[in-house]
């Protein structure tokens, strides 16, 4: 229990060779008088300096005290019991004060978990509040648009997670989507992306430019994220000049689903919060109706089976196109349970925004 610091290495570091031997030379030529001397001489010395070293450390907390209290009596009983066996008589009261120690050790460890547990109940409560929290700073869906549907999946490795999603509606005819990955898991990364929600709301001037609006949340995070960075990808698409704009900070490829095919669309800067200096380009394509967009975190290309192996691209394009004929929320769905059925086990957020381009 290191209680006894240096001294009980000492202690131990004499005791055990000696009692060794002892135990050898008993199992080679039988119990010996001299043996006996021998083993109470050096157990007598033992108990007498761990005495002085529990003396010297001193009390400690109401656990730590009833620990020290029922060792100091098996120490007593013991020293008792082996000082009687030089004078020729055994009480035999050592057993008594161990099952005391014993009780003692039993009474703090109960205290010790009913604390625990405790003390985990504070902290579910506090995840589960921390939980909502996070969940309210996510759109609960995508605004009511004329020309495009969006559905967005989110699976948490965790109670609370870093990936983030936030949607932009400048008018009827144009659409702003973000979606951004945390380094890191749990409540770090949790507060990040609420930062992140922070940093994307200041930009909401800057929808029609996605370079400017990825470079305006950089400014915001630089040097306030504790080290960990974002990863972010950020589409403007207007029905009316059938454009879109995208830019990215180190974030997995767009992928833009039409007639069948899966067109990569990329264009990545350094990532987020972690460089002053960093700058964006937008590139520009042109869309039509029928086309569909795919966003999604690292979390689904790094997902790995049984064998290690990672579900990557080529099976994330598949999906993406084995769902084509299904509506975006039921195409979000299946793309989720793919993963899913992939992976061995979660190691990663899951996020996917699945958005169509309507007449």
């Amino acid at each position: 229990m290191n209680l006894l610091g240096r001294a009980g290495r000492i202690a131990s570091t004499i005791v055990w060779p000696v009692v060794s031997c002892l135990a050898v030379a008993t199992l080679l030529v039988g119990p010996r008088d001299l043996f006996r001397v021998i083993n109470n001489a050096v157990v007598i010395t033992a108990l007498i300096v761990l005495v002085l070293a529990l003396l010297r450390a001193g009390s400690g907390t109401r656990d730590i005290n009833l620990i020290l209290g029922g060792l100091f009596l098996f120490i007593a009983c013991a020293l008792y019991d082996n000082v009687t066996m030089f004078l020729g008589h055994y009480d035999n009261v050592e057993p008594i004060s161990f099952v005391i120690l014993i009780a003692a050790l039993g009474i703090v460890a109960g205290r010790r978990t009913l604390a625990n547990e405790q003390q985990l109940t504070i902290i579910n409560k506090e995840l589960e509040i921390a939980k909502r929290i996070q969940l309210s700073i996510l759109p609960a869906s995508f605004p009511t648009s004329r020309n495009f549907r969006v559905a967005a999946r989110y699976l948490p490795m965790t109670s609370v997670a870093g990936d983030f999603y936030d949607f932009f509606l400048p008018s009827d005819h144009e659409a702003g989507i973000l979606i951004a990955d945390v380094s890191g898991h749990g409540v770090p990364a949790a507060i990040i992306a609420s930062m992140v929600k922070l940093a994307a709301t200041a930009q909401h001037a800057n929808a029609d430019h996605p370079s400017e609006l990825l470079l305006g949340m950089n400014s915001v995070l630089y040097g306030n994220t504790q080290s960990q960075f974002v990863t972010a990808a950020y589409v403007y698409l207007n029905s009316a000049s059938q454009e879109l704009r995208y830019s990215a900070a180190a974030h997995p490829p767009m992928l833009l689903l039409r007639d069948g095919a899966i067109t990569e669309i990329a264009e990545n800067g350094l990532m987020l919060a972690a460089f002053g200096f960093s700058a964006y380009a937008t590139v520009t394509h042109r869309i039509q109706a029928g086309d569909r967009f795919v966003l999604y975190t690292d979390g689904l290309l790094e997902a790995s089976d049984t064998r290690g192996e990672e579900y990557g691209p080529n099976r994330l394009h598949a999906i993406v196109r084995t769902t084509a004929k299904l509506n975006q929320k039921e195409a979000a769905d299946q793309i989720i349970t793919s993963i899913q059925q992939w992976a061995s086990t979660q190691n990663d957020d899951l996020t996917v925004i699945v958005c169509d381009c309507i007449d």
